[in-house]
């Protein structure tokens, strides 16, 4: 019987009404199944989350399993970070969200219990690649405070917020009847109620006595055979933390004022000590006794400047360490497993609020572990992010190579303690490279490859310009309030190792990959003049110029001759008039150290123009084939030639249109006389006049036939009320897009930068593409282009024109011509590319990396193997097609007859955030994620739907900036500020996911528990076992009231039953059911045994009395 496929039936239903919807531009265009035959179908589409990197979000908790050697951090979010081995992590959430308080591992049994502030708890698998909750049991009547599970036992206490202690059994989340009251705990003649539990512990050396703390400052000490309290300990501070002596004989309390007292268990009249580490009123969170004695808090922290720090006495030397960050949480590491062991610490952990830190103990100066997990995504605040799979196999081992020079010295020599758990055995092994830029100017490289993801080095942009000392220094042309250096977007070509930046002060900086030092005497400076003349329709300026000016015309058609010379750039700051020709940050004009890795090529800065400042760059696209950059904004486009340092082109969006064309809109009021927009300059002492300005040459072309006379290099005024930039791509976008909205001064655009600006009045630039097209319908061989997309849903050719390699190259101007629109789609254009008449994709071409500083042999031996161009098409024969996506619909045109062969509407509801060309199974698709939350693929080129899952609505304008596709089926985004969630739309990825996932728990043997040596065992000295089945099992304690709490069996449970029957608390079940079967059938043998005896002597009884019977009769007398 042949097999009903429901994907087939919806691969057709998806063709159909993609084919109803898809349209030929024009009769005889030839059909997809005419031209490619496309191999992606629905089933090579599955979405699932991967991993999770970066420091928790928000921690509120932790915990540690000495024998597992494996962390776990809880937030405020309801998620779970678990850390082993670099390497080995994993996310878990859960469902209702509450806040973490507490987290208690079933030592070495690979499971979990969390504490929830919603008043829940639950039991976690930790032996599955993905953990799961097995059970989970909610209170209705009273709040959870505190939770101790003491080691080995399968009974965990429960404090609560009216002062009760509850008890639960961990196989079963069932409550035991075997209730403490507060009542009954405090003394009788005690008129207040004592507050909240604080603190559980049993006694090391006695697990019957159990120690218990409320906020009040009482401490009880409980018997939990005989029922009632054995001592009472009253301090009138209230208390923080109790830590016991590993003797069992003294504890210590910590307090609000910032005392600590030591009391003898057996003299509760006063404490045996009474310290102030750092004086009184200031309150002391946690600590743990001897050897070392370890605290937090005890310092004012309303003194300004000071940090949160962490005390560590041992003996009669007090060290404090200060900390980045207020302390969350902290906990001791000690080899043994056995309070009652002798307590070594080796190694502190702490937990601050935005970093890791764990600190040697062994070492003089207690120096801190080099964290091996990448925590320092948010270092500074995430603005961009991409995303770079199937990298060439060389470049991680050279960023490798140039970022280890930048580690930090002074770490502990000892190896990272946190080591439990096992790396994935999947078999994906292509690079895999994430880049992401900062608030503070600087770029980082990830390697991603593996599920894993490791920092490679750093760039620190900020080292280009001069930094202000402070607040006054602050130079009044500043567009930001703060972090002026924050990157914007950013370029990367793999294959040249090009990369190309754009920060929020609209500078642009072009890098290079050397593998040697230099010392840069003079930053190659390119300022650009850039802005573009409308009237303000809605509120015109009445101070603005109404009388019409004619464009100056005799453009020069030749490079100027004049050498650029180190000169600075001088404009006009006096307080008398406008600003002008002044950009927003300072370059350096001292040396430039460089030191291997990515160094500075050429630095571009868009200047103020009569005290309008430049708008942000929304745009970037670099080739390191034509040596040429190009830069967008809501003025217009800018093209540079890096190699010359020179400006090639600067004009409006609007001037990109012929006049013939139907899309064009014409400007409202006429332009202004131009003036050269470029300037080269090296430094900026400020001591040349402006005629000594060194010029820009301009393009030897002309842009069409209606244009002639128009100069290359253009520039305008743009009337509008000044802007005040705030911390645009710092802080959350959300927020600063509100708050600009309410000062009428920031437009969110829906482009794929998010935050292009004014986009009601103008047309900005939102994407390029450089391919080798065919731009105009009579061409027969492809050439030079780039493709430039606007936020109209524009789409225009711009052909260039290349002079030959070598020298001629660094002499002969690029031609620059455009060839007006190729085609118009509903919003924003997003992405554009080009395939061959064979659907296959044609990247970019590009230069192979040279290192710049080499010798001129080996760099004309590597240019010599410069990739070939696509074949050139036949006379009358679409031989290309462009695909073209915008914030609404995609498109596929043929080319060069610039004929609509598909087209199809994404959306009509929301609209597209990022879309991406990718490969994916050996063809490619376009990969779409829409503010309404949807992932989309779509095939090439018939524009048929894949993929359509309701993914993540967009909640937070975080996400939109940073959302990514790659090749291979992967993407990402950043979750939180200080979390990367990875996530794949592959089918084959998601089946290998279980294999390529890290394991946490591993077999290892709990230690011996500690001798208790002659003369204890003789004088009965040793830790006192206690049997707690017998005190708190139904049959002794009964049951407990079900409307104090409700057991919900966890969505994991049935399948955590299966997979770990063996593992978590089953063991101590299983082990119990096999003992108890063990012993019945050894009873039933037994039985059977005796059975069999009694049978034989009852046998030899009467085989006794027969003999004597007959004994003495004759034969014949029987």
């Amino acid at each position: 019987m042949k097999k009903f496929n429901i994907r087939k039936v919806l691969d057709g239903l998806t063709a159909a009404s993609s084919s109803s919807s898809s349209a030929t531009a024009q009769p005889g265009t030839p059909r997809e199944n005419d031209v490619v035959q496309e191999t992606l179908q629905s089933e090579h589409f599955q979405l699932c989350k991967t991993v999770r990197h970066g420091f928790p979000y928000q921690p509120s908790s932790m915990a540690f399993d000495p024998v597992q050697k494996i962390l776990a951090i809880g937030t405020q979010t309801g998620a779970l970070r678990l850390f082993g081995r670099a390497g080995v992590e994993c996310y878990c959430q859960h469902e209702s969200g509450a806040a973490v308080i507490q987290l208690q591992f079933l030592i070495n049994e690979g499971a979990l219990v969390s504490a929830l502030a919603d008043d829940s708890i639950h039991l976690w698998n930790l032996r599955q690649k993905i953990p799961a909750i097995l059970h989970s049991l909610k209170f209705n009547r009273e709040r959870i405070t505190y939770c101790h599970l003491p080691f080995q036992s399968k009974w965990l206490y429960i404090g609560t917020e009216r002062g009760n202690i509850h008890i639960v059994n961990v196989e079963s989340f069932t409550l035991s009847g075997y209730v403490i009251m507060w009542n009954k705990a405090i003394e009788l003649s005690t008129k207040t109620h004592p507050g909240p539990v604080v603190h559980i512990s049993d006694n090391p050396m006695d697990e019957g006595k159990l120690l218990i703390g409320f906020e009040c400052g009482v401490v009880v000490l409980w018997d939990l055979k005989s029922k009632k309290a054995d001592y009472r300990y009253n301090y009138d501070e209230a208390i923080h933390s109790v830590a016991w002596h590993h003797e069992g004989k003294q504890f210590v309390c910590s307090h609000s004022d910032g005392t600590l007292t030591t009391w003898n268990v057996r003299a509760p009249a006063k404490p045996a000590q009474i310290i102030t580490p750092h004086g009184r009123n200031w309150c002391i969170y946690t600590v743990v006794l001897d050897p070392f004695m370890v605290l937090c808090g005890g310092l004012s922290y309303d003194t300004v400047g000071r940090r949160a720090c962490l005390t560590v006495m041992h003996g009669k030397s007090t060290a404090v360490l200060e900390m980045d960050y207020p302390i969350v949480d902290f906990l001791t590491l000690c080899e043994t497993p056995y309070p009652n062991d002798f307590q070594e610490p080796y190694a502190v952990v702490v937990l601050l609020e935005k970093d890791l830190v764990v600190i040697d103990l062994g070492q003089i100066g207690y120096p801190i572990f080099e964290n091996p997990y990448p925590l320092t995504i948010h270092e500074s605040p995430v603005t961009c992010c991409e995303y770079f799979a199937d990298c060439p196999a060389e470049l991680i081992p050279a960023l490798y190579s140039v970022g280890s020079r930048q580690k930090r010295q002074g770490y502990s020599k000892k190896e990272w303690p946190i080591s439990g758990g096992n790396w994935g055995q999947g078999t994906q092994s292509y690079p895999e490279i994430i880049i992401t830029g900062h608030a503070d100017g600087s770029i980082k490289f990830w390697d991603a490859s593996a599920l894993m993801l490791q920092v490679l080095y750093k760039i620190k942009t900020a080292k280009v310009f001069e930094r202000t000392r402070g607040k006054e220094d602050k130079p009044s042309t500043d567009i930001v309030e703060e972090d002026p250096f924050a990157i914007q977007t950013l370029c990367w070509c793999p294959e040249s190792r090009m990369l190309c930046v754009a920060g929020v002060s609209a500078h642009v900086i072009v890098y290079r990959f050397s593998k040697q030092e230099v010392t840069t005497e003079v930053v190659q400076l390119l300022e650009v003049r850039m802005q573009c003349e409308f009237s303000d329709v809605d509120s015109p300026d009445p101070g603005g110029e109404q009388t019409p000016t004619l464009p100056t015309s005799g453009a020069s058609s030749s490079p100027q001759e004049s050498e650029p010379h180190a000169q600075s750039s001088t404009g006009s700051n006096s307080s008398n008039g406008p600003r002008d020709n002044i950009p927003c940050l300072q370059v350096r004009s001292s040396p430039l150290k460089q030191s291997p890795g990515y160094q500075v090529e050429l630095v571009i800065q868009l200047v103020w123009v009569s005290g309008e400042p430049p708008q942000q760059i929304t745009s970037l696209a670099i080739n390191s084939s034509y040596g040429l950059v190009v830069f967008g904004n809501s003025n217009g486009l800018a093209v540079v030639d890096y190699l010359q340092k020179t400006l090639l082109l600067n004009m409006g969006t609007l001037e990109l249109y012929s006049p013939s064309e139907p899309y064009q809109r014409q400007p409202r009021s006429p332009r202004k006389a131009r003036q050269p927009s470029g300037a080269l300059c090296d430094s900026n002492d400020g001591s040349n006049p402006p005629e000594d300005r060194c010029k820009s040459p301009t393009s030897g072309k002309t842009y069409n036939s209606d244009d002639e006379g128009k100069q290359v290099l253009r520039e305008g005024h743009l009337k509008s009320k000044s802007r005040h930039f705030s911390k645009t791509v710092a802080n959350d976008l959300g927020s600063v897009s509100s708050k600009y909205a309410k000062d009428n001064s920031f437009t969110r655009s829906r482009s794929s930068s998010v935050t292009s600006i004014d986009r009601e009045s103008r047309e900005a630039i939102s994407s390029f593409h450089f391919c080798e097209s065919l731009p105009r319908k009579t061409d027969s061989l492809v050439t030079p282009c780039l493709m430039v997309g606007t936020t109209q849903g524009s789409v225009i050719m711009v052909a260039l024109s290349l002079p030959p390699g070598g020298d001629q190259r660094m002499q002969q101007p690029v031609g620059i011509s455009s060839c007006g629109t190729l085609v118009r789609l509903k919003g924003g254009i997003l992405t554009m590319a080009l395939l061959d008449s064979t659907g296959t994709l044609l990247p970019p071409s590009y230069e192979p990396w040279y290192d710049p500083n080499a010798s001129d042999e080996e760099k004309e031996k590597i240019r010599r193997r410069r990739p070939g161009s696509p074949p050139s098409s036949q006379e009358g024969q679409d031989s290309q097609f462009a695909v073209l996506c915008s914030e609404k619909q995609a498109k596929v045109v043929a080319m060069p007859s610039q004929t609509r062969v598909y087209k199809h509407n994404i959306t009509e509801t929301s609209f597209v955030l990022r879309a991406d060309v990718v490969q994916m199974a050996g063809a490619n698709c376009i990969a779409c994620f829409c503010a309404n939350g949807h992932i989309m693929t779509l095939s090439l080129p018939s524009l048929r739907p894949l993929l359509d899952v309701n993914y993540l609505p967009l909640t937070d304008m975080r996400i939109a900036r940073t959302f990514c596709f790659s090749n291979l089926g992967q993407a990402l985004y950043l979750t939180s500020p200080t979390e990367i969630q990875r996530i794949t739309y592959s089918q084959e990825t998601c089946d290998n996911l279980q294999e390529m996932l890290s394991e946490l728990f591993t077999p290892v043997e709990t230690p011996e528990a500690p001798n208790r040596g002659f003369f204890k065992g003789l004088f009965g000295g040793g830790a006192q076992s206690l049997d707690r089945e017998d005190l708190f099992g139904e049959t002794a304690a009964g049951k407990a009231s079900r409307s104090l709490a409700q057991h919900i069996p966890g969505p994991g449970s049935m399948e955590g039953m299966k997979g770990a029957a063996s593992g978590v608390v089953g063991d101590l079940a299983r082990a119990r059911i096999a003992l108890d079967e063990r012993g019945q059938k050894l009873g039933e043998l037994e039985e059977r045994t005796a059975a069999m005896m009694a049978s034989a002597e009852s046998f030899s009884k009467h085989a006794h009395d027969m003999m004597l019977k007959y004994k003495d009769k004759k034969w014949y007398q029987l």
